[in-house]
């Protein structure tokens, strides 16, 4: 009996989590980006915060367009871009891939290529906390401007 309740509870959780990867569907999100954990030939250290905001173009596929803000030691930068995300087969799992474009505060701008893959959570049917890891590949300066780092946010599906 225990088994047949926990394999209900399971399928009723997989369809509440279907309904917020379906077209049409719209998100927000902000999150915290490299917290120590990023690593750049530049910098041992870097702090960012970022928010997006998306909307689903089809099942599982959702565009999206984000704004941020990143600390290290020495710089800062202010980022903008656009990109794409791909929720597999409705677990959760995410990979995302897009470009953005950013500003170094001294006056150096360069064009980065973002991929990340990560997990949706779902603390109720529209609050999830998603944790990520990216790499942000640099086209200006690819060695010492790529970066690689840990991202975690919570996201609010409508």
């Amino acid at each position: 009996m225990k088994k047949a309740l926990f394999l209900l509870c399971l399928l009723l959780g997989s369809l509440s989590a279907h309904a917020q990867f379906e077209q049409g569907k719209k998100y927000v999100s902000t999150s915290l980006s490299g917290i120590g954990c990023s690593y750049s030939a530049k910098e041992d250290f870097r702090f960012g915060l970022d928010a997006s905001v998306g909307y689903f173009a089809a099942d599982c596929l959702m565009l999206r367009a984000t704004v941020g803000y990143d600390h290290t030691h020495e710089i800062d930068d202010f980022n903008i871009g656009l990109g794409a995300r791909y929720y597999f087969d409705q677990c959760g799992v995410f990979a995302g891939v897009g470009a953005e474009y950013a500003h170094f505060t001294p006056k150096n701008n360069d064009l980065l290529i973002p991929v990340e893959i990560g997990y949706s959570f779902f603390i109720n049917r529209f609050i999830t906390l998603e944790p990520s890891v990216y790499y942000k590949m640099s086209l200006h300066d690819f060695s010492d401007n790529s970066a690689v780092g840990f991202r975690f946010g919570l996201g609010f599906y409508f």
